[in-house]
Order: structure tokens, then C-alpha cells, then sequence
């Protein structure tokens, strides 16, 4: 991320925009120059989001951003208005905005979602190309009054370490599968544990053999590429409680041999979604102050065709000694995540959320905008509901229907690995419970929020990173 972020008690002089605050009612800042009636007639009436470019041939632009209806202000309104900025601004590389001066909001928790939005709107998967993809945003400036600066400061810092955390889960699942292979990711997480107060344990294949982690060897068995294991861990001084988090990292998801068709595949380098939020928050933690010990898990493989490829009717054994029958390859996240959460447990944690792009039946559900959350713990379930409510990463409850259970019976191993064709959000859930025990859990499905096809307020076209902000905030409120 190359943005330099600048707190000011005025407005820059030279400076190519400036984001200016404008309710639907009450005074407009004169700066813009502009009567009420006169931003009408233009077609501005200030509601949240909404943008107007005032150019001005001797200095900055002056962009007129809605932020709704007076005392309705929120962290949401401020860190969708300052992405709104960012994008009205176009290719103009330095903006100054007010928008964390106004009252009604904490000052930290102000400037830390406009730090967000506007950092998170203006950034741009590089590519693999001759001359990569660049943001035209360089430098912003918070203006805050001397009463704000101090809290400023502060939010500023929170929320360009967040917005951090969001470009790293971006670039890792935009990056081609041929690039961003389990052993690739292992190494970025070794890469990024010393620098980030991480205690980093990758395993290989023949650990994963030994541990009895046959979830993971049964997905990766008819891939080239060898599965990888990373276990991050977290240790502040006197924690407040321990945290376990679960990430899918399936770099590449073909189907198996329940092949996907074609333009089923084309998404799925970012069916690691989950892992790389994992990773993505867990770097950030330490900056943060985090003062909750954090356990990490990247199930990290490729789900292939080849030759030795898990077969349909096969049996796989997982970690807790549980058995699953495959009737299904293309089911193969719930797989990996079984040998997550069975290690998980083994941690004695305090809780345990897992994270995955893991049926497109919750996508059917709840489309592309929420995430839905099951789990077995209400007041944990509504930790992650706040941590999702607070970071503008959304969340549907959808229930663990134990009446369902019965659909996952097979003649020939504990369980089998889907449900049948209605409820699949659910009976994959189930499946997970049967490898947390009674340990606090919630599971979260993100395979609606991974991507978007197009930039949309704080969300850049592709990849969302969704899910790294959201648990950078549970972990961060997190205690026993």
C-alpha cells in the first residue's frame, strides 16, 4: 500500500481535492460555494454516499459527499462516504477530507473508517503484467480540528493497519493459482511471522500423514502440488483468553473428480478466501495490541484430477478419528476444515471460528452482500455478529438445525460428506460441528462476499478480502 496518510489541523494548500461533508439538511459548508438549492438543481441532495465534483480551475475540486439524514452519522456512513470521495476523485492523487471532524462520532473510531474507505476503495490488484496496475490515490489528508487530533492519530493508525490487512487477503486470493500455490502461501506466512510477532509451524504431507490428517491428504490426492499445513500463533503477555482461528485455503478448486464445469472454475483461485483472512488479521494483531492469545490454521491445498484422486464412495479419516464417505469431491472444504477444527480443539481454546468460501447453497441463500454465521454458542455467535456489524463485513444467522443431521447418515463411515440437494449451508455446518465438540464455535460461509465484479463503495472489483477486518475486531474484543 503506497498512501501516506497525514493528519492537519487545515485544509493542505495544495492538495487535488478536497471531500466535503454535506447532510440532507441544515447548513452546507461554505467552502463549497454552493447554496442548498444550488446542489438540488445539480442533482445533489446529500444523501449517504452520494458525490458532486466541483472543479476549480485555480485549485482543489471540491467534492460534495452525502452523508444522509443529521444525527444519523455512523462508522458505516463516514467509511462508505470516504470511499465515495476516492472514487469521485478519479485520477486525482492527493485528498484532503473533513468527513473525520464531525461530531457525533468518536474521533478514533471516525478517522480509522475513513482511513478504511478511502484506503480500501482505492486499492488495485497490481497483476501480472508488464506495467502492474496502480492506484491513483498517493497521499490523504484527515483534517480534524486540535479537540479530534489526538483520538485522529490514533484511528488513523488502526485503520491503515486494517486496510493492510484487507490489501494482503485481496492480493493473496486475485493472485493466479499458478502463482499462489499451498507451498506459495506457507512461505508469504513464514515471511510475515517474524515481522509480526508470529510463532509460524508449517507441515507438509507426510506430517499430515502422521497426524492423521486424512481431510487433508484425501483432497490433495490428485494434485502436483503438495498440501501445506500452517499453524500461526499469538502470545501477548497475560491473555485475556485464547482464540482459535480456522481458515479454507483451497488454492485451486476444480471439483475433483466431480468436476466443476468451466465457468464454475473461473473464481476458484480465490476459494482460499478464508485462509488468506486468517493469515491477513492474524499479521495485523500484534500492531494492534491484541491482548488475546490468537491460534491460526491454513488448510492450505489444491483439489485436483489426477490419477490418485480421492474416488467417489472412498473413506476418509480425519484427526478426531472420525470417518467421512465421499459422495461428493466437489464438498472438499468441509474436509479440510474438519482436520482444522479437530487440531483446534486439541488447543483448548476459548473459542473457535472457522472461515471459508464453502457452499455456493449460502451464496443461493443470502446472495453477495452478507456472509452467513452458524454456530453452536449464541453469545459467540454474537461476538461475530458485532465484530461484522463494526467492520461493515455482514452477517446472516442461519440456524444449526440438528433435525437435518440425519441426512448426512452413511452405511459405511460415521457420516457422509454432503446432505443432499436442499439446506447445504446447514448440513455442511452440521458437519463441521461433529469436530468441534463443545467448544464454542462459529462458522462463517463467505462464499457470496468473496468477489465482486465491479468496484462498489469500499469494495474493489475482484477479490473482497472479506473477513480480515471483521477478524482483526473479534480477536481484538476477544476474552475468555
Amino acid at each position: 500500500m503506497n498512501v501516506t496518510v497525514l493528519i492537519s489541523r487545515s485544509v493542505p494548500t495544495k492538495v487535488d481535492a478536497i471531500g466535503v461533508p454535506v447532510a440532507t439538511a441544515g447548513a452546507v459548508p461554505r467552502s463549497l460555494g454552493l447554496s442548498r438549492a444550488a446542489l438540488e438543481k445539480a442533482g445533489f441532495d446529500g444523501t449517504a454516499g452520494q458525490t458532486l465534483v466541483l472543479p476549480n480551475a485555480t485549485g482543489p475540486a471540491q467534492i460534495a459527499v452525502g452523508i444522509g439524514k443529521p444525527g444519523s452519522l455512523t462508522t458505516n456512513v463516514l467509511r462508505n462516504a470516504a470511499a465515495a470521495v476516492v472514487r469521485a476523485a478519479g485520477k486525482r492523487a492527493t485528498v484532503a477530507t473533513t468527513l473525520a471532524d464531525l461530531p457525533g462520532v468518536d474521533a478514533t473510531k471516525a478517522a480509522q473508517a475513513v482511513v478504511e474507505g478511502a484506503l480500501l476503495a482505492a486499492y488495485r490488484f497490481a497483476g501480472i503484467k508488464k506495467e502492474p496496475n496502480k492506484s491513483a490515490l498517493t497521499q490523504l489528508t484527515l483534517v480534524v480540528g486540535q479537540a479530534r487530533s489526538n483520538g485522529a492519530r490514533i484511528g488513523s493508525d488502526r485503520g491503515q493497519a486494517t486496510a493492510t490487512a484487507a490489501y494482503l487477503a485481496r492480493d493473496l486470493a486475485n493472485t493466479p493459482a499458478g502463482h499462489m500455490a499451498a507451498r506459495h502461501i506457507a512461505e508469504k506466512a513464514v515471511e510475515l511471522g517474524s515481522a509480526s510477532g508470529l510463532t509460524v509451524e508449517v507441515f507438509d504431507r507426510d506430517q499430515l500423514l502422521e497426524m492423521g490428517c486424512g481431510g487433508m491428504v484425501g483432497v490433495n490426492a490428485g494434485s502436483s502440488e503438495p498440501p501445506r499445513m500452517v499453524r500461526l500463533t499469538y502470545t501477548p503477555r497475560n491473555p485475556v483468553g485464547h482464540l482459535v482461528m480456522v481458515g479454507k485455503g483451497v488454492m485451486f478448486d476444480s471439483g475433483g473428480l466431480s468436476l466443476k464445469p468451466s465457468d464454475g472454475m473461473l473464481a476458484m483461485k480465490m476459494d482460499m478466501s478464508g485462509a488468506a483472512a486468517v493469515l491477513s488479521s492474524m499479521s495485523k494483531l500484534k500492531a494492534l495490541h491484541c491482548k488475546a492469545k490468537v491460534t491460526g490454521y491454513l488448510m492450505c491445498t489444491d483439489n485436483m484430477t489426477g490419477g490418485a484422486a480421492t474416488k467417489l464412495g472412498d473413506v476418509l479419516t480425519f484427526r478426531n478419528g472420525k470417518t467421512a464417505e465421499i459422495q461428493n469431491t466437489d464438498a472438499e472444504g468441509r474436509l479440510v476444515l474438519a482436520d482444522g477444527l479437530s487440531l483446534a480443539v486439541e488447543d483448548k481454546p476459548d473459542a473457535i471460528v472457522d472461515i471459508a468460501t464453502l457452499t455456493g447453497a449460502c451464496m443461493v441463500a443470502l446472495g453477495t452482500k452478507l456472509a452467513g454465521v452458524i454456530g453452536n454458542n449464541q453469545g459467540f455467535i454474537d461476538k461475530v455478529q458485532a465484530a461484522a456489524a463494526a467492520t461493515d463485513e455482514r452477517v446472516w444467522q442461519l440456524p444449526l438445525e440438528q433435525a437435518y443431521r440425519k441426512l448426512l447418515d452413511s452405511n459405511v463411515a460415521d457420516m457422509r460428506n454432503i446432505g443432499g440437494p436442499h439446506g447445504g449451508a446447514i448440513t455442511a455446518s452440521l458437519f463441521l460441528s461433529e469436530f468441534v465438540g463443545d467448544v464454542p464455535w462459529a462458522h462463517l460461509d463467505i462464499a457470496g462476499p468473496m468477489s465482486v465484479d465491479a468496484d462498489d463503495g469500499w469494495l474493489s472489483k475482484g477479490a473482497t478480502g472479506f473477513g480480515a477486518r471483521l477478524l482483526i475486531d473479534l480477536a481484538l474484543n476477544f476474552k475468555k
